[in-house]
């Protein structure tokens, strides 16, 4: 099995999916999806980059987020997992793998849109690990639709809710706890640039995310603390089985718009956060790091 210090062709590292059309409730299962996202289960190993860190990753169930923390478990850090109570069935596989690995994980299912949740979850983190120094928030939400005028109140505060407020929260009530050396690493996406029509308030919180980032690592600078951002292109997760794009699409996702012609697959995203959250990238501040396969950005 190779990983991913193995030396390949990255357009068929791995395979270019044709995912049959398929739909499921908010905020969808990966253990139901076909195929299957791959979350590195098989092939991320592990080098030490992050041993004896203590991290918290939102949206760690499934896709991006729970390849993240296998990958950061995999590289020595006790992990602190946060999704929604009905993803459990999800988050108990990457429970298992970072157990599997000898750390730590605590988990703690609830709701990012109340900032009272966000605020009990760093809590958790801080009593269920010891302390805290690595904050991941990769949580959220996505829901197409085709005219604006189908964009109601209620999904757009929701939107901002997850992919926004959330982050900012969670990262206030950390700031206690993180000494210097710790970082933070936030998720935007390629959509920050190059909106789709049928997201639209997920594309402005994308670019929402980017801004607050960069502002925030002005200022924790100066504390020893360093922040950046992940900017994923498409990418094979629970969101786009769980109307996040158009479910006729789904045949041809990824393929036609990434020069790479293909999604990435989860495990691909990981190491731009390891690389963030280690001490490799200890001069790099108010970064983000674009993982879209070869899309151009500003």
């Amino acid at each position: 099995m190779s990983d991913q210090y193995t030396f390949d062709d990255p357009r068929t590292r791995f395979p270019r999916i044709s995912p049959p059309v398929q739909q499921q409730p908010e905020p969808g299962l990966q253990s139901r999806m076909t195929p299957k996202p791959d979350l590195g289960e098989e092939s991320y190993r592990g080098t030490g980059r992050l041993t004896g860190r203590k991290a918290l990753v939102t949206g760690a169930d499934s896709g991006i987020g729970a390849a993240v923390a296998i990958a950061f478990a995999r590289e020595g850090a006790d992990v602190t997992l946060a999704y929604l109570p009905e993803e459990q069935e999800d988050a108990d596989h990457v429970i298992g793998l970072i157990e599997a690995e000898g750390r730590t994980a605590v988990a703690v299912p609830g709701d990012l849109r109340d900032a009272t949740s966000c605020r009990a979850l760093v809590q958790a983190a801080v009593d269920g690990m010891g302390g805290l120094d690595a904050v991941v928030n990769v949580a959220g939400k996505q829901v197409w639709q085709p005219r604006l005028e189908d964009l109601d109140d209620e999904q757009f505060e929701a939107t901002y809710r997850t992919n926004v407020f959330a982050a900012f929260w969670i990262i206030k009530a950390a700031l206690p706890h993180l000494p210097p050396g710790s970082t933070i690493v936030n998720t935007a996406s390629l959509e920050a640039y190059q909106p789709a029509p049928d997201r639209i308030d997920y594309a402005s919180t994308k670019g929402a995310v980017n801004n607050l980032s960069k502002g925030i690592a002005q200022q924790l600078v100066e504390r020893g603390i360093r922040v950046n951002v992940v900017a994923p292109g498409p990418t094979w997760t629970a969101l786009q089985v769980s109307r996040g794009v158009d479910p006729e699409t789904l045949p041809d996702f990824g393929a036609s718009e990434s020069p790479m012609g293909r999604a990435a697959q989860p495990v691909e995203q990981a190491p731009a956060y390891v690389f963030l959250t280690s001490a490799e990238s200890s001069f790099v501040v108010g970064a983000t790091l674009n993982v879209n396969g070869g899309m151009p950005t500003p």
